[in-house]
């Protein structure tokens, strides 16, 4: 999926043998994505830090986000690393962006990133709907 990525400037998707859609990545990802990906990244615990104050901080980040974003799903967290989808195309990327910023010092915010769905994400949007097995045409 990262090279068509990388090299494609069209894609064509079937989905139980009906043709679904063609257009470039940006133009699929406009068009059949539920919103953002919010990746976070807290920095290490001092030494001095118990795991119960290392568990209790990632709580509260968890809870302001949340809170902050109502439609965010918890995807994934492993260790320090925190995964979110955001299931909505309402919030702007500034407004993203400056909610982070602003979270970075309050939480221990080492990193985040915020970006739109891959397109593994999509094809396997996709292949929810299909029978079978997804099939895909790279054009």
């Amino acid at each position: 999926m990262e090279e068509c990525e990388a090299i494609c400037t069209r894609m064509g998707i079937l989905v139980n043998g009906r043709f679904l859609c063609l257009g470039s990545l940006q133009h699929l990802r406009d068009r059949f994505s539920d919103g953002y990906t919010l990746t976070i990244k807290l920095k290490r615990s001092a030494d001095t830090e118990t795991p119960e104050q290392q568990q209790e901080r990632i709580e509260k980040l968890k809870t302001f986000i949340s809170q902050t974003f109502p439609q965010s799903v918890l995807k994934d967290q492993h260790e320090n690393l925190i995964n979110y989808e955001i299931k909505t195309r309402v919030i702007k990327w500034s407004e993203m962006f400056g909610v982070m910023e602003r979270a970075k010092v309050e939480y221990e915010i080492e990193d985040y990133s915020v970006g739109q769905a891959t397109l593994e994400q999509l094809f396997i949007g996709f292949a929810r709907m299909q029978r079978g097995g997804p099939q895909a045409i790279y054009v």
